[in-house]
């Protein structure tokens, strides 16, 4: 190509590598700096010299986007490299993770909630959330006494303001002297604000009875799924048949999977009774051990007690069996509280894992390792936004629990406004405060609506054809079972879909209901179910549940 003329080298260029296009970018350069037209010069010339220039500049820009334009390369002429990043290269446990909470169901929802605010047509005109347990969202009240401790504490100038009582006032100076510089905006120790765990701590000992608590062993954390997470890390290990297995509860709260799929344990089934309430009965879960020693290391047994998605209470026979079976199998408990004071059904109360553990002897109690959880997103607070929360652990090996403190503070801290909230949760008013009156009356009205949204839900369902729905007994959903036609299967296994899927599909596309289908959370293989939230507000949950029965039985007919 040596001796071609300037312009048809250009011309070539596309065809050639890096270093001609280098030279075609350094010629473009040296035509815009030729050296400009003298005053005296003829004026031919200028006018062939200045149309050269625009010649070759113009064959030379050509030249290079010509270049860019060819696949893999890039807008200067240089080879595109590969993404770092990529579906193939990324960590492959997080593409195993799933979360049906919060999955296509509800990406679909924000879709069609958008389309309705466009003035697109629908037959619904609105939609009704019933996926999450996200009490606010769906109209509750915020108590009032903890949100003033939490405004006091944001803006301490209000101090001074004679319309707030003057208990949520101590307990902000209280608070705020317990934080760094004063002010909620600093960090704090990694574990916690240790008044606040103080507080936890003797909280606990009044809710078990005078059985003592260790503010040593109180981790507060962002939300109780924080804890939750940070105990699965420092109990999986190992490879192959050596490696931790831990059994979760099915159905269970997605949380648990997702966080296993993430750390490449190996998750292990163990069956709730549908036909008994969903009781959880010990002989399956010797069952789901044993047959995971062919393939693991089972190390963990959780309990989500309230149950989560099945709203069942365990009975004190049935932890006193659970704590056993945990002793026995050498098992590491995690005891999902986070319900603890949503009980609705007559005859059922909440028992603490750790009360119970303490009441059933020394044997026990200074044995069976236990963390246990709980958390402001739940019970009669409903404060999910501030993600507050803490673990107890009992029982730890102090060189774990090292390591425990060490791991917690990698995150430096959990936030410092759900950790006053906390405080505002566990160091309540008592009879006497200026506070008490409204604080009692708000959190009593929050849980006897709850309790009758529960009956109503479990009435509604049970009287319905192609229903079965067990006593809503605590938390804050229900999980029927319904009945699909053989042909409604079919069609969904066509669009490669879960039938329960499918159904609950049809049902937000049609009457603007958003529920979580049951193979999110786990269900026995030929059932199908989903999970709803009893949170709107009562006059909503009378027409979301008439929506919903009126749908199955047309889905039924369309099927048939």
């Amino acid at each position: 190509m040596k001796g071609l003329p300037p312009a048809q080298h250009l011309s070539n260029a596309h065809r050639l590598g890096r270093d001609e296009i280098c030279t075609a970018q350094l010629f473009v350069i040296r035509i815009r700096t030729l050296s400009p037209v003298r005053e005296n010069s003829p004026p031919r010339r200028s006018t062939q010299l200045l149309m050269m220039q625009g010649s070759l500049q113009e064959q030379a820009q050509g030249a290079l986007q010509q270049q860019a334009n060819q696949p893999g390369m890039a807008e200067n002429g240089l080879v595109q490299r590969d993404k770092v990043l990529t579906l193939e290269s990324m960590n492959p446990w997080i593409k195993k993770v799933e979360y049906a909470v919060r999955g296509p169901i509800v990406k679909r929802a924000v879709e069609l909630e958008k389309e309705l605010q466009k003035g697109v047509k629908k037959p619904f005109t609105e939609v009704i959330r019933a996926n999450i347990g996200d009490a606010h969202a769906m109209g509750q009240k915020p108590i009032t006494f903890l949100r003033q401790v939490s405004a006091l504490c944001m803006y301490p100038e209000l101090l001074d303001d004679p319309n707030f009582p003057e208990d949520a006032k101590q307990k902000a100076r209280r608070l705020l002297d317990a934080c760094g510089g004063h002010s909620v905006g600093a960090y704090s120790a990694s574990p916690g604000i240790e008044l606040i765990r103080q507080d936890v701590a003797s909280f606990i000992e009044h809710r078990d009875g005078g059985i003592p608590s260790n503010p040593d062993n109180i981790f507060l954390s962002t939300g109780a799924s924080d804890a939750i997470v940070t105990i699965l890390k420092l109990l999986v290990s190992g490879e192959g048949r050596s490696r931790t297995g831990v059994l979760i509860p099915i159905p269970q709260y997605p949380l648990y999977s997702a966080a296993l799929a993430e750390l490449n344990a190996v998750q292990i089934n163990y069956y709730l009774d549908e036909e008994n309430c969903w009781a959880l009965n010990v002989g399956e879960l010797r069952r789901a051990l044993h047959e995971a020693r062919k393939r693991c290391h089972p190390r963990a047994l959780c309990i989500i007690n309230p149950g989560n998605p099945t709203g069942q209470v365990q009975s004190r026979k049935c932890i006193e069996d659970v704590i056993h079976f945990a002793w026995e199998e050498q098992l590491f408990l995690l005891a999902d509280e986070v319900y603890q004071d949503n009980i609705y059904a007559e005859g059922s109360q909440f028992h603490s894992f750790k009360k119970v553990l303490f009441e059933m002897g020394p044997k026990y109690s200074g044995a069976v390792e236990l963390a246990s959880f709980h958390s402001i997103s739940k019970c009669f607070m409903g404060e999910c936004g501030f993600r507050g929360g803490y673990m107890e652990v009992i029982n730890m090996d102090p060189a774990v629990q090292e390591q425990l403190t060490k791991l917690v503070s990698v995150r430096l801290c959990p936030p410092v406004t759900g950790q006053i909230l906390l405080d505002a949760v566990v160091n309540r008013p008592q009879p006497g405060d200026p506070s008490y009156e409204r604080f009692n009356q708000e959190k009593q009205a929050v849980l006897s609506a709850l309790a009758e949204k529960a009956r109503l839900t479990e009435e509604t369902f049970r009287q319905a054809p192609g229903f079965h729905c067990n006593p809503v007994q605590g938390a804050m959903y229900a999980f029927p079972r319904i009945h699909l036609p053989p042909r409604a299967v079919k069609a969904a296994q066509a669009q490669g879909q879960a039938p329960d899927m499918f159904f609950c599909r049809q049902l937000l596309e049609e009457t603007g209901i958003c529920i979580v289908p049951g193979s999110g959370f786990g269900q026995k293989e030929g059932t199908y179910h989903f999970r709803m939230t009893i949170l709107p507000p009562l006059e909503k949950l009378q027409i979301l549940l008439q929506k919903m029965c009126q749908f199955h039985v047309k889905f039924i007919q369309e099927y048939s």
